[in-house]
């Protein structure tokens, strides 16, 4: 006898189901995220290839879900989608204002159908306003919502955060805690609503602490000048004798009296840390020292003391380092390492059950188990894509 494979545990959203219709970035982001909580997420792609050209196969996005292809702008098409819409608990769509309710997916057409439906919107700017209307990406967003100009050194271009801070923690993350906040009065009222997630209205939101200290005259509003902002020779990044690079957040008076130590020099010859006229002194200090030994040297120093220094790691070293290794933080599964489930529950754990769906891979049994006939007229893919 073959042992018995056993199911991964249901996470705390088992047995919600998400619509998600493809698009780039911050949506798809979002519905993996209720995918590894345990929704079970159908993906609607459309023919064609990839917008990005990454294959779907790896793209790590499409993991704990489901793949349908419909053509929206078929004669079929929108009414698959609709009736997806009539059996789900949450829809997701990225297209620009006014592009759904052209193609009959919008919130009227699907509320007629499901009035408890919570359906999410995910756009750079917004429904309404100005620029509504117009393209864009992360860099621009972030660039408008004031956070891009906080990034980078004095006197130097700001620096890119990838497309991390506004496509998905000004984005993907605010959506997802519109669409669960709208599902709990759902559950309650029987009334569905609306969620509207503009990437600027999020990554402003992140901001409000140093609006705070702004207001308080704490803050400076200019790059690289701040506590918090690569200014405070404490708060900053220096490079190695070999090229590397340690970042130091020694911010608490004696979490910073431990990184001078280690460091090699004497607290009692230094400016006073507090006096920003003295920060020159004090980074040019800290970067001689730096200098005079390899990353991996320093890292020896520093590990496991409380001064608040740690390497920068690139994303293939972060995903060896023995901490995260421990605790799971990433994992090699369906032959791709990846970042796990986040964050952890005690009693109802998020898991990885399926890898990245390729598009149309599961027309059949979608239709099958949310008992949507009419997936078959708008798409004919073979299951498991063969």
């Amino acid at each position: 006898m073959r042992p018995r494979t056993e199911e991964p545990p249901p996470g705390p959203l088992a047995g919600v189901r998400v619509v998600e219709l493809a698009g780039i970035g911050p949506g798809p982001f979002a519905a993996m995220l209720l995918g590894d909580l345990g929704a079970d997420v159908v993906r609607v792609d459309r023919p064609g290839t990839p917008d990005l050209g990454l294959d779907p196969a790896h793209d790590v996005t499409n993991r704990n879900k489901r793949s349908v292809l419909v053509d929206l702008k078929s004669p079929d098409g929108p009414a698959a989608v609709r009736a997806l819409a009539a059996r789900a608990d949450i829809l997701i769509e990225g297209y620009r204002p006014g592009v759904a309710e052209r193609l009959g997916v919008g919130p009227g057409d699907c509320h007629a159908l499901n009035a408890a439906l919570v359906y999410g919107r995910m756009t750079g700017w917004g429904q309404d306003g100005p620029l509504a209307p117009r393209a864009g990406h992360d860099i621009g967003y972030i660039a408008t919502a004031g956070a891009l100009g906080m990034i980078g050194p004095a006197g130097g271009p700001p620096a890119v955060p990838a497309n991390l801070l506004g496509d998905y923690a000004g984005g993907s993350l605010y959506l997802v805690v519109g669409v669960l906040a709208a599902l709990l009065t759902a559950r309650l009222t029987g009334e569905g609503q609306v969620v509207d997630a503009a990437i600027v209205d999020g990554t402003a939101h992140l901001t409000a602490v140093i609006q705070g200290m702004l207001a308080a005259g704490t803050w400076r509003d200019e790059r690289g000048r701040n506590l918090l902002d690569g200014g405070c020779p404490y708060y900053a990044v220096y490079e190695t004798g070999d090229g590397g690079w340690m970042a130091v957040g020694a911010l608490e008076p004696r979490f910073y009296a431990e990184f001078v130590t280690l460091l090699g020099l004497d607290a009692g010859d230094l400016p006073d840390r507090h006096d920003p006229r003295h920060w020159p002194e004090l980074r040019a200090r800290f970067a001689e020292r730096f200098k005079t030994a390899g990353r991996d040297e320093w890292t020896a120093v520093f590990e496991g003391t409380d001064a608040c220094v740690a390497p920068v790691l690139s994303l293939r070293e972060a995903a060896r380092h023995p901490h995260l290794a421990h605790r799971g933080t990433f994992t090699d599964t369906h032959g791709i390492v990846q970042p796990a489930v986040a964050p952890r529950l005690s009693a109802t754990p998020g898991t990885l059950r399926r890898p990245p769906a390729v598009p149309g891979a599961h027309q059949a049994e979608v239709a099958r188990d949310w008992h949507v006939d009419a997936l078959t007229a708008a798409g004919h893919p073979t299951e498991n894509g063969r």
